[in-house]
């Protein structure tokens, strides 16, 4: 690496402001760089952040008038200073300071950008407060006793009508309440609750290690823990596994020495998901045998076709063949779910050339789908360290999908690029799009939006299973869509390091 660059590289690892450099040149100027400082002011790790637009850090909150203006400066190449709201990793509102500045070559093309941000939340939330005490001393002092005594009572009701079992507790882990449901649940009495240390509740069979974990970090960070799940056996009422949800009680943004903890009992959800899980997989493998030897019946029937056989016959047979391929992909694509979620999902990797196999993927995908047209841009140029044949079956998957959900359109877009030490591959449909109370669920296993149920068949785990594929290979898939303008999903790859790199 150039001495200079180096030099330049660790200074910038070194400054607290977050630097990113975006590429100009490439569709939809994506990050190629970002600083340490940057990693530590979003919680995303580079790997997460190279290849994404910089707007992914405003999450759903995309109405703000700044975004507007950012647009205007970089079509313009013009330097820009925001104050725009952005969402860390674990959905934590921060205010960003930007200056984007555009970086010109000999000819004066603009051909990256590059962004300087500041987290400057302490700012606006000292100048939210400034603003708060202009009001009368006596009347907010009541109205906040008022607020406290109602947020009590409400919090109160909950805690006991819930059909989840709730504790708060105090800064020494001290329970404050505990609701009925709760008490229930694990067999305790309230007096035998109610002021004793969490971990000595019922002889001690709450002192569990995960939950001290859990507990240990909320106090000292502010931050929720959502969805954190422990098995424990309980000597009086067998093995649970829970869900724990835990959360810093928040009266007017100022934290309290109050924690509150919703437990979910799962042990009978996981019980039913394992056995479903089994069940899938022992159909799976049992409807392979049969379906393989009805393949070959067909193939056979088809080469001892009698002389002349009529275009019925032919047309029969090519169509039962049909059904049964589009039969076959279903049980493999639930043989690979079982497979995930139990963890032998196997990976056999070789390296290989992506661009020769986005090349011959799309090729026999435009030769089965004749009446669109699927076109390729970009290169790499690159090798990537994989299975071949399961980032294929994404590729396929993405096209594929990209298809079957734009009937009216005719087109499908897919590029290449290198983004970094990444390539990022995207397919970009010009179908119905995908409501954002999707989104976020259309990754999840079996899931399928309400709008497409009826209209296109499937089971709703192709997407599912492409991103485990992805991130077996660390890398990340995403989509980007608003309804009626249709979808963009792109995924990056590692692009496999060379023995001289000497990185």
């Amino acid at each position: 690496m150039n001495k200079d660059l180096a030099i330049y590289l660790q200074a910038l690892n070194s400054t607290n402001c977050g630097v990113i450099i975006t590429d100009n040149t490439q569709r939809d100027n994506p990050i190629i760089y970002c600083n340490k400082a940057f990693e530590t002011m979003t919680g995303y790790s580079t790997d997460e952040i190279i290849g994404h637009n910089c707007r992914f850090l405003q999450a759903q909150d995309r109405s703000q008038s700044e975004r507007k203006k950012l647009r205007e400066s970089i079509n313009n190449g013009e330097d820009c200073k925001v104050e725009i709201r952005n969402y860390k990793k674990n959905g934590t509102l921060f205010w960003n300071e930007l200056f984007i500045s555009p970086v010109k070559n000999e000819n004066g093309e603009i051909i990256h950008f590059i962004g300087i941000q500041n987290d400057i939340t302490d700012k606006k939330n000292t100048e939210h407060q400034l603003r708060e005490e202009k009001h009368s001393v006596e009347k907010k002092i009541t109205e906040r006793t008022k607020e406290l005594t109602d947020k009590e009572a409400f919090l109160s009701s909950i805690i006991q009508t819930v059909r989840e079992s709730l504790l708060v507790l105090d800064a020494d882990y001290r329970v404050l309440s505990a609701n009925s449901h709760f008490l229930s649940s694990f067999k305790v009495t309230l007096d035998d609750t109610l002021g004793k240390v969490l971990f000595e509740l019922g002889n001690h069979q709450w002192d569990i290690d995960q939950l001290k974990e859990l507990l240990t970090k909320i106090l000292p960070t502010n931050n929720p823990v959502v969805d954190y799940e422990v098995e424990h056996h309980f000597p009086h009422i067998g093995k649970k596994v829970m869900l724990l949800n835990a959360y810093r009680i928040e009266f007017e943004g100022e934290y309290k020495d109050r924690i509150l903890i919703a437990i979910e009992d799962i042990t009978e959800k996981k019980e039913l998901d394992r056995r479903k899980d089994d069940f899938l997989s022992v159909a799976s493998h049992e409807l392979k045998t049969p379906l393989t030897t009805i393949k070959g019946l067909i193939q056979l029937l088809q080469r001892m076709a009698p002389n002349g056989p009529t275009d019925k016959f032919i047309s029969l047979l090519d169509k039962a063949s049909v059904y049964v391929d589009r039969l076959n992909i279903l049980i493999t694509e639930l043989l690979d779910t079982s497979k995930i979620q139990s963890g032998n999902i196997e990976l056999h990797k070789d390296p290989f050339d992506i661009d020769t196999l986005m090349r011959d993927t799309i090729e026999n995908l435009s030769m089965a789908n004749s009446s669109y047209k699927i076109s390729l841009s970009g290169n790499t140029k690159a090798t990537v360290n994989g299975d071949e044949l399961q980032i294929s079956q994404v590729i396929n998957n993405l096209i594929s999908n990209a298809i079957k959900y734009s009937p009216e359109a005719d087109k499908v877009d897919v590029n290449m690029n290198v983004v970094g030490s990444f390539i990022k591959i995207t397919v970009t449909d010009y179908g119905m799009g995908i409501h954002a109370d999707d989104r976020t669920k259309i990754f999840e296993r079996f899931f399928r939006a309400n709008n497409i149920q009826k209209k296109f068949p499937g089971l709703g785990i192709g997407l599912y299973v492409s991103k485990e594929i992805i991130a077996n290979h660390k890398g990340t898939l995403w989509v980007e869509s608003e309804v009626g303008e249709g979808s963009t999903f792109s995924f990056t790859l590692p692009i496999m390091k060379k023995e001289n790199d000497g990185k």
